[in-house]
């Protein structure tokens, strides 16, 4: 039996979601604004990249996006991006 690949489309609802509720309200705000910025236009690999990052702790996430503690290497280029977007008047 083989599954079926998830549909772009159904992919970046999950991840929206996925960044709208997440275990702190700080990062629920920082990353849905992200996700609904970002995504649309991220190829697979990015995806997959943004992907992994939602796997990790949100207190790890909150301090490496406020620069409490640095990133992990895999991770840095992608928090730089969200703490500049962060940065951006609404």
């Amino acid at each position: 039996m083989t599954s079926t690949p998830e549909l772009r489309e159904h992919r970046l609802k999950r991840m929206q979601m996925r960044s709208m509720r997440r275990g702190i309200k700080e990062m629920d705000i920082i990353l849905s604004r992200y996700a609904e910025a970002k995504l649309p236009g991220m190829s697979a690999a990015e995806l997959d990249h943004y992907d992994a990052l939602l796997h990790e702790n949100d207190q790890d996430l909150y301090q490496w996006v406020s620069g409490q503690k640095d990133a992990p290497e895999k991770f840095q280029a992608l928090i730089a991006d969200i703490a500049a977007l962060m940065a951006q008047p609404k």
